[in-house]
């Protein structure tokens, strides 16, 4: 079977996003079962100098949202990145999702050689679709959501692998 932009990209990321959706439900759950200002999660970080809560979901769901738009070559949506609530990163999730989803399988194959080019804080990153796709965009989503779970592992949530993998 050939390689496929489209599944590489499209159904790994609502998974994760999906998942992540999921996650945060039981973290609100855990917060109301036992009184914890939710706040307490939303802003809690790993280390100083590490992201919050809050914002560790809002660059998932940049990075997703941007990987799909730039490799069908659409336009992105911005988001706010107002969000303060569980219920508020969840409807960010839901709408990152129905975002992905609708694009469909000839919008992104053949993107594998798209010239992709992001600006960052030291300059520009340029990529090849397929790289920009399996070696920047899903690590940094995986780390992203990853770091979410951590966090609430951290504050006491009760989360395992399959919370986070989905099988």
């Amino acid at each position: 079977m050939a390689f496929s932009m489209y599944s590489a990209s499209v159904p790994a990321l609502v998974r994760i996003l999906s998942n992540l959706s999921a996650i945060l439900d039981k973290a609100e759950a855990h917060c109301t079962a036992r009184k914890i200002a939710p706040e307490a999660l939303l802003q809690f970080r790993l280390y100083p100098d590490m992201f919050p809560l809050v914002r560790q979901v809002q660059i998932a769901t940049d990075m997703s949202k941007g990987a799909v738009g730039r490799l069908a070559a659409a336009e992105i949506p911005s988001y706010e990145d107002t969000e303060t609530t569980f219920a508020e990163l969840r409807a960010r999730l839901a709408k990152t999702i129905d975002y992905i989803k609708g694009f469909k399988p000839e919008q992104i194959e053949g993107s594998e050689s798209r010239a992709i080019t992001l600006k960052a804080r030291n300059g520009e990153m340029h990529f090849q679709g397929d790289d920009y796709l399996m070696n920047f965009v899903l690590p940094n989503v995986h780390f992203h959501a990853t770091t979410t779970y951590a966090i609430l592992r951290h504050c006491g949530v009760e989360l395992g692998k399959k919370d986070y993998t989905g099988i």
